[in-house]
């Protein structure tokens, strides 16, 4: 059988956008395509009527369905993978795919997951500590002049993700954990990976950058996640016991 695009499982992030009338033409892009999920978070400003007039009517119910975020984690927490978008390569953004081969990625996981696609700001595009958040990266290949309208960014990626693909097989993919799940366990493995001093507490993130790089190849699961998450707490248990153990011990002496 062919992979299956469930576009109700898909969400468009336009992080920080400063002008309305982006929003609306991105709201538009979508409309096209077939998606209906729009958020947006710390717009710069919201103006409804000019986001409606880029939008037109045909875009109006994806406006007004809109979900608005103060940031880029609170509006990630309940997907379950993330891509982001980035017209820079190297340093950091190393594992970037074209925007065909994410979208033969993405097809099979909307069905049991909920996939978020990240813009950032017009005139910037997202951040490192931005990235960090996101599973994979998706660069659209320009020639000379790479900046790309924030609504033709997002017209590409759904176009990509939208066309048939009928002649590929449909691998098996699970429900993945979401970002929320996630963003706990690098929390709670930082906490206790400084705490046995495997990490420098000074800089962590260095460490945990290539950790998460790492989980991101795994594709984790939920019950995978509170596995993690439970030897964490095992550690950390297990290391406070031998501290009193020791302070007793001493004190016997």
């Amino acid at each position: 059988m062919p992979p299956t695009l469930n576009s109700k499982n898909v969400f468009v992030v336009l992080c920080r956008p400063r002008y309305p009338e982006n929003i609306g033409a991105a709201a538009r892009a979508m409309c096209n395509m077939g998606f209906e999920q729009l958020c947006v978070v710390d717009p710069q400003n919201c103006d409804l009527t000019r986001i409606l007039k880029m939008a037109t009517h045909t875009a109006s119910e994806v406006v007004e369905q809109m979900q608005v975020y103060q940031d880029l984690p609170a509006a990630l927490g309940f997907l379950n993978y993330v891509v982001g978008t980035t017209a820079r390569l190297g340093g950091q953004r190393q594992s970037v795919v074209s925007a065909d081969r994410l979208a033969s990625e993405l097809a099979p996981l909307t069905e049991n997951n909920r996939v978020g696609l990240v813009f950032g700001p017009e005139d910037r595009g997202l951040t490192n500590e931005d990235l960090r958040l996101c599973h994979r990266l998706v660069n659209i290949p320009t020639v000379e002049f790479s900046s790309l309208n924030l609504a033709q960014a997002v017209m590409v990626i759904c176009y990509e993700l939208r066309r048939d693909r009928s002649s590929e097989s449909k691998p098996f993919v699970p429900r993945l954990a979401n970002r929320h799940e996630l963003d706990g366990m690098y929390a709670q493995l930082k906490d206790v990976l400084v705490k046995i001093s495997y990490i420098q507490p000074d800089n962590p993130d260095y460490f945990m950058n290539n950790l998460r790089q790492f989980g991101t190849r795994l594709k984790l699961r939920a019950k995978e996640v509170s596995i993690i998450r439970g030897i964490c707490r095992q550690i950390d248990w297990y290391g406070k016991k031998c501290f009193r153990d020791g302070i007793k011990k001493k004190g016997d002496n």
